[in-house]
């Protein structure tokens, strides 16, 4: 099937940077939107920022400037970079990928899923 792996969380001082990861390995087809979302305690969970397949990125309004995705379509890998941090933005972040997951060689058959990584939490504390 499919294996996923999120990492990269971690402590950093106020106005420092994170960089998490995030890749699929597996009986992949295809990989469609990269993800980021983060979720604080108490809050609905919210989207960082997003990458399609057809190249095109987009941000939350709250890290515009300040985070970059970004995606290595032969490593099926996602990225954030997350520049100039803040304790507002300390919280548990969440990739998630779509993958077209293949169930079948001949002829190609497969099923599109949403993988969600665990969680990287990063904390900002000085």
């Amino acid at each position: 099937q499919v294996q996923f792996v999120e990492s990269g969380g971690g402590l950093v001082r106020p106005g420092g940077s994170l960089r998490l990861s995030c890749s699929a390995s597996g009986s992949i087809f295809n990989i469609h939107d990269m993800c980021w979302y983060r979720q604080a305690p108490g809050k609905q969970r919210e989207l960082v920022a997003s990458f399609t397949n057809g190249g095109i990125s987009t941000y939350g309004n709250s890290v515009k400037g300040r985070f970059t995705i970004s995606r290595d379509n032969n490593k099926n890998s996602v990225y954030l970079q997350l520049d100039s941090l803040g304790p507002k933005n300390a919280t548990v972040y969440y990739c998630s990928i779509g993958v077209s997951v293949v169930t079948g060689t001949e002829p190609v058959t497969y099923y599109d899923k949403k993988y969600w990584g665990d969680g990287a939490l990063v904390t900002v504390s000085s």
